[in-house]
C-alpha cells in the first residue's frame, strides 16, 4: 500500500483522473443522447445501470490490455495495393475504425431523424422505440469504444493497475453524479441536441482518424493523420459559440418582430 501511495503515484493518479475527465466528456454525451432512445420510465435506470457495467467492463479491458499489449499490437492483416489502400491492421485500428464508422453512422441517423420529423412530441415518442436492455449494451459497446483510446493513452502515464482502475472508477462516479443533468438538460434545451449530435458526429471522424493512423494507412497516396485532441476540443468550442450566437440572435429577432407586430396592431 505504501508503494502505492509515493509523491510520482498520486501526481500520476491525478493525470489520469484529468484525462479521463477530458476524454470522458464525449462519452457522458453519447451517454445523455442514446438513454433517450429507452421508455421513459426506465431512462434513470438504463442511464446507471449502463455506466455502472461500462465501468466494469472498462477495467477487464484495462486488465486484459496491461497483460497483452504486446498481442494486441501485432497485425491482424495488412492491405499493400501502392497508389490505391495500404496499412497494417491491429486490433486497436480495428477498434477505432469501427467505432468511428458506427459513431457517424448513429449520428447521421439522429441528425436525419430530427429533420423528417414534423411535431417535436413525435419526436420524443419515438426514441422509446429500443427496449431500455437494447440502450444499455448499446451505451457499453460505445463506453468500450470511447475507453480504448483513453486506456490507451493511460498506459503512456502508467502500468500499475491499481492506479489505471481508480482514475475508471471515478470517472464512472463523476458520470453517474453528472448524466441526469446533462440529460435533463438537452431535454429542456433541443437545440443543443443537434449541437450534441455534431459532436459526436467529429467523434467519430477523430476515432477513424486516430486508426488509419495507427494503421499508417495511405489512401490514393496520401496519408491519412490524426486530429490532435487540442484540434478537436477547438471544434467544440468553435461549435458551441456559434450555436450560443445564434440563439442569441435568433430571441433578437424574435423580440424586434413581436415589437413590430405589437406597433402595428395598435396602429
Amino acid at each position: 500500500m505504501d508503494e502505492l501511495l509515493t509523491l510520482a503515484n498520486l501526481g500520476n493518479l491525478a493525470v489520469l483522473i484529468f484525462l479521463q475527465a477530458v476524454l470522458g466528456f464525449d462519452n457522458l454525451l453519447y451517454i445523455s443522447i442514446e438513454s433517450q432512445r429507452a421508455p421513459l420510465e426506465s431512462q434513470k435506470s438504463v442511464r446507471r445501470w449502463g455506466i455502472l457495467i461500462a465501468v466494469a467492463a472498462r477495467i477487464i479491458l484495462l486488465f486484459v490490455m496491461v497483460n497483452l499489449i504486446e498481442a494486441l499490437q501485432a497485425p491482424f492483416f495488412s492491405i499493400n495495393l501502392p497508389g490505391f489502400i495500404e496499412g497494417e491492421f491491429t486490433f486497436a485500428v480495428l477498434v477505432f475504425l469501427f467505432g468511428g464508422v458506427f459513431i457517424m453512422y448513429t449520428a447521421m441517423k439522429e441528425i436525419g431523424h430530427m429533420m423528417a420529423i414534423e411535431h417535436l412530441g413525435t419526436d420524443i415518442e419515438d426514441k422509446g422505440r429500443k427496449s431500455a436492455a437494447q440502450v444499455v449494451a448499446t451505451i457499453v459497446l460505445m463506453n468500450l469504444i470511447f475507453s480504448f483510446d483513453s486506456v490507451l493513452s493511460a498506459l503512456a502515464i502508467t502500468k500499475v493497475f491499481a492506479l489505471l482502475a481508480l482514475a475508471i472508477i471515478l470517472s464512472g462516479v463523476a458520470m453517474l453524479v453528472l448524466a441526469d443533468g446533462v440529460t435533463e438538460f438537452l431535454k429542456k434545451n433541443r437545440m443543443y441536441e443537434v449541437l450534441g449530435l455534431f459532436i459526436l458526429l467529429i467523434v467519430g471522424v477523430v476515432l477513424l482518424g486516430e486508426g488509419g493512423h495507427l494503421a499508417q494507412l495511405k489512401l490514393f497516396g496520401y496519408s491519412v493523420e490524426a486530429m490532435s485532441k487540442t484540434t478537436f476540443y477547438f471544434s467544440v468550442v468553435v461549435l458551441v459559440l456559434v450555436e450560443l450566437v445564434q440563439s442569441r440572435y435568433q430571441r433578437k429577432l424574435a423580440a424586434e418582430r413581436k415589437a413590430v407586430a405589437g406597433n402595428k396592431v395598435a396602429h
